[in-house]
């Protein structure tokens, strides 16, 4: 099967930034637990080199190049930093032999990662972590609350030796109700007890998730937290009903039945049906404002609030579901594969293959195969489910071989929903970030521009392209996009949009004419960079525009690259001119050159795109014939569309604007009378 590319799973065990927090080594906590003797060899390894690195800080400048790159054991961190994902997730520091130096989460892993490759203001110990990084992986979570439970399982599984390693028997806690009381109190438990003596939540992250969830369901539904001694021999109400935090049921100042309404209230929120909590008290707050109770409307209005807020806050574990989901990423040059684990609902990991096809394979063609060799052609744990983010081909044929071989039922899934949903958005997302990175390596690009040149004939390889591109709607807000690779990918900062003005809607040769002039004419004026290659979007008529526009401007020096979609628009299959429409490049499906080509020109079309959108909701927002009485969204859109935009509806005349549907003559007037003054 093709090479496989291991992502060691997700977790996090501080979300302190290193100024505040170091990654350190067991022997430096007094928590830790005492390590295996290959940890200890690890550990003291680690203070071996703290100490190396320690020294050469009084005695040379060496440790600015471990800092600004990891050149000492081939890392560079620059690169990897501009290519990685500012999502919330977890990362883990691989040595040269592959082994993990440290596992950490982040609520923006860029943000997180860049502060390990400064040049200053690290100590000693995490300059000796970074001194030996050879590569770094990271996973993308849903949050940051997930990245830390996560993290916690990697830690216990991986131990490595610049974390801090407590005790494994430190447990997760829980929200505990009892059941053997008439007004329970809603409870923080450390260790869940078999026997049945109440109902159990979670488990949660964190104690601090756990007092977070506690406080806001006593503030929410007032529902005391006092011990059952102190409940027991109360005379009057304490402090708590006096701030509005209790509703006093010590002195029978809330009857039995109100008492387990809330207590229920909460429960459902617990497990996770806020959503229905909110929508039953928005029901009873406009039946008491029916009633012109307002006190307990405007309550019950301040509890849907709460409510609300929480939705977004609040996170427990759902413990069930064993699954495994498979999602795939595909784009020219590579493909990913992203398997990631889900064992009693809480997510393990992920990792990441990169297979070969050689047989130019759809992509479900693709799943299916890599499904039918993960587990049948290997020895693996069998998840009770396995869901994939494409249709597999014979699903049902499938299912049947994975549960003879499991000796049970074992469901194959693709549309599902729900928190099994989340977790395809979540592999999902993996894949894509994963292979992204992989195809922004300096190594990867290095071949594609070699392969460039080679396929251009070329002495020098290039070192700077530039993509043109035009997109609007029916000629509506169009926008020409310019976005420039180097050696290391896109360089973002160089990208432009030229808001086209002036020309007949839908005219993409007039549109791409100004945006080059535009363009190129700063250029011979010295503003700007100059490209080695230009690529044109749009096939023959484009790339004629463009010799049109450097021969009026004098240009060149520069090479022209016109790339058209092939007949069928699929990917591989594109025409390539050079210079002029009679000079074709025929470019195997599999070359880097072309998929460097294809990434240039896809980058451009999703840039270009961006800004068109961008564009015509703003436009769409403050229409010029939004303020005209009778015409309303229904009408604006008829226009619009008629003329192919603003421009076009501002140019007719009203016997043309009376012929849109809709329209009559006196409106037609109207409308003309509104453009015109």
């Amino acid at each position: 099967m093709a090479k496989q590319h291991t992502d060691p799973t997700m977790t996090d065990t501080t979300s302190q930034s290193p100024e505040n927090e170091e990654p350190a080594d067991t022997a430096s906590q007094p928590d830790a637990q005492p390590a295996s003797s290959a940890s200890a060899q690890a550990d003291s390894r680690a203070r071996r080199d703290a100490a190396r690195v320690s020294s050469r800080l009084i005695t040379s400048d060496a440790s600015s190049d471990l800092l600004a790159g990891g050149e000492a054991t081939g890392f560079d961190a620059r690169h990897f930093l501009k290519h990685v994902s500012d999502a919330p997730g977890i990362y883990r520091m691989l040595d040269s032999a592959g082994d993990v130096l440290y596992v950490g989460k982040a609520k923006r892993l860029k943000a997180r990662l860049s502060s390990y490759f400064r040049n200053t203001g690290l100590n000693a110990k995490t300059q000796a972590l970074v001194g030996r990084i050879a590569d770094v992986q990271v996973t993308i979570t849903r949050s940051e609350t997930e990245a830390l439970l996560l993290e916690q399982t990697l830690i216990k599984e991986l131990r490595p030796p610049y974390n801090i390693l407590l005790r494994d028997d430190k447990s997760y806690p829980y929200v505990f109700i009892s059941q053997h009381h008439d007004y329970p109190a809603l409870e923080f438990k450390r260790v869940r007890h078999k026997r049945n003596d109440g109902r159990y939540f979670g488990p949660y992250p964190s104690s601090v998730a756990v007092r977070e969830s506690l406080t806001l369901m006593q503030k929410i539904f007032r529902l005391r937290n006092c011990e059952d001694s102190v409940f027991a021999h109360r005379e009057r109400p304490c402090l708590q009903y006096q701030i509005n935090r209790c509703t006093a049921p010590c002195v029978d100042y809330i009857s039995k039945q109100d008492y387990r309404r809330d207590m229920e209230h909460a429960v459902m929120c617990l497990n996770g049906q806020s959503d229905k909590v909110t929508d039953e008290l928005s029901q009873a707050m406009e039946d008491a404002a029916m009633r012109l109770e307002f006190e307990e409307a405007a309550r019950l209005r301040d509890q849907v609030a709460q409510l609300r807020r929480m939705q977004e806050k609040q996170y427990v574990d759902t413990g069930t579901g064993n699954a495994d989901i498979l999602a795939l990423a595909e784009r020219p040059g590579g493909l990913c594969i992203s398997v990631v684990s889900v064992r009693q609902g809480r997510m393990l990991g992920a990792r990441h293959f990169s297979p070969g096809n050689g047989l130019d394979l759809t992509s479900t063609e693709l799943l299916t195969g890599f499904v039918s060799q993960y587990y049948l052609g290997q020895d693996r744990e069998m998840p009770d489910e396995v869901l994939t983010s494409l249709a597999l081909e014979d699903a049902n044929l499938l299912e049947g071989a994975l549960s003879e071989k499991a000796e049970r039922r074992v469901r194959v899934a693709h549309q599902v929903r729900g928190h099994r949903a989340q977790w395809l958005t979540l592999a999902q997302t993996n894949a894509e970030q994963h292979l992204a990175t992989q195809l922004a390596s300096r190594q990867q690009l290095s071949n594609r521009f070699l392969s460039l040149r080679d396929a251009l004939g070329l002495d020098e390889v290039p070192k700077r392209l530039e993509c043109f591109d035009i997109s609007h709607s029916h000629g509506e807000a169009t926008v020409a996009s310019c976005v420039v690779f180097d050696h290391d990918g896109p360089i973002k900062s160089d990208y432009r949009r030229f808001n086209i003005e002036g020309v007949t809607a839908g005219d993409d040769y007039a549109a791409m004419q100004q945006a080059l002039t535009r363009r190129f004419k700063r250029l011979q004026e010295g503003e700007g960079k100059r490209p080695d290659i230009l690529l044109v979007d749009g096939g023959k008529g484009q790339l004629n525009m463009a010799r049109g526009v450097f021969e009026s401007l004098g240009v060149t020096d520069i090479i022209l690259l016109g790339v058209a979609k092939g007949t069928t628009r699929k990917a591989g299959l594109e025409t390539l001119f050079i210079e002029t429409v009679h000079d074709t490049l025929d470019l195997d499906s599999h070359s880097p050159a072309l998929h460097l080509i294809q990434h240039v020109r896809d980058e451009s079309h999703r840039f270009a795109i961006a800004g068109h959108r961008a564009k015509r909701d703003k436009a769409r927002r403050t229409s010029s014939l939004e303020g005209i009485a009778g015409v309303g969204p229904k009408r604006r859109r008829e226009l619009l569309k008629f003329f192919g935009g603003l421009q076009g509806v501002k140019q007719a005349s009203k016997p043309e604007l009376a012929r849109v549907p809709g329209i009559s003559e006196s409106l037609a007037e109207l409308i003309h009378q509104a453009l015109h003054g």
